[in-house]
């Protein structure tokens, strides 16, 4: 198990993004409406997650996000900047939960709850190979 002595909670991380063409609804496939698509804020709240923390864990060892609970509540248009940001709330071992919010140039567009987990990544991928079919 991995030891976190340097996350604690209150830690905080931030990202952010203009938004482009590329991360409109049409154009990743989650909707018809040309503004901001919720599977890019949610990508830049992980983002904002990883900032808090991903400097700070263990040689050999990175997050990864196992549950969103998000709310997107407003409209990003165009050419908007978007700024997300993440601060640590729980730790329970490997677990690292946060409380997510992402904002447009006008208001707060999105919110929730993003819960990530630290894993050793050489046993990780270990673990990813051996769902492969064996090659002769």
């Amino acid at each position: 198990m991995a030891d976190l002595p340097r996350v604690t909670i209150g830690l905080k991380g931030s990202a952010a993004i203009v938004v482009g063409e590329e991360h409109t609804a049409p154009r990743i496939g989650s909707g018809r409406v040309h503004v901001l698509a919720t599977p890019v804020m949610i990508n830049v709240m992980e983002a904002a997650a990883l900032d808090a923390v991903e400097h700070l864990l263990p040689v050999g060892h990175q997050s990864l996000g196992t549950r969103l609970d998000i709310g997107h509540y407003a409209a990003t248009p165009v050419g908007m900047r978007l700024r997300a940001t993440a601060e640590v709330t729980k730790i329970d071992g490997r677990s690292i939960e946060f409380r997510v919010e992402a904002f447009d140039e006008k208001e707060r567009v999105g919110d929730g709850t993003h819960v990530r987990v630290v894993v050793n990544v050489e046993r990780f991928d270990k673990r990813v190979q051996m769902k492969l079919p064996s090659r002769p």
